[in-house]
């Protein structure tokens, strides 16, 4: 977990069909080398690249099939080369369906999200940005707390309609990668 990043992104218009027509209005991440949350503004996102470079695994909800081809739009190479864990993916692979972000750290955390993404795309349109940033680290906090309960009980949990608690078996141990021994974007 030394280097293990986890992320989160907001976009400036709700999620269609094209991704790679939408943009990203503020990536949220967590470095736990350093033990600090960074909101990004789509401006800034050339100086997260090296980070997410260096860094270890990216560790997201519902990342593969959102956040990351929106990210991809910016990045010169391709995130999706980066070791990666993306917990709806675990989900849906251990019980063979998804689950809210919002379901599942309600159940397992005891808390939720403080918003959802269609709020963020508003502040957007009305430029109130410190807005999107606090929503996007809070969903960044809400997922980190989401893995970091998966590793310690390799389960997580849900409320099915009835009312009764699930489990999820998960594993989040990261397997040993290939180390990458270049730079995959430019220092400029």
């Amino acid at each position: 977990m030394s280097n293990e990043i986890v992320f989160d992104i907001e976009t400036t218009t709700a999620a269609g069909a094209d991704y790679s027509q939408m943009r990203a209005s503020v990536v949220g991440v967590y470095f736990y080398e350093t033990d600090e949350y960074v909101a990004y503004l789509e401006s800034e996102l050339p100086k997260l690249w090296t980070r997410l470079e260096h860094g270890g695994r990216m560790i997201g909800y519902n990342s593969k099939g959102f956040d990351l081809p929106i990210l991809n739009n910016y990045y010169p190479g391709d995130l999706f080369q980066l070791p990666q864990l993306d917990i709806l993916e675990e989900i849906k692979k251990s019980i063979g369906f998804r689950l809210k972000l919002d379901h599942v750290a309600q159940t397992c955390l005891g808390v939720g999200k403080t918003g959802h993404g269609l709020q963020a795309v508003e502040w957007y349109q009305q430029g109130e940005i410190e807005k999107i940033k606090k929503y996007c680290l809070d969903d960044v906090r809400v997922t980190k707390g989401i893995y970091e309960y998966g590793l310690k009980y390799g389960a997580l949990a849900y409320e099915d309609r009835l009312g009764g608690r699930k489990a999820i078996p998960v594993d989040f141990a990261q397997k040993p990668a290939r180390k990458q021994a270049i730079n995959l974007t430019l220092g400029f």
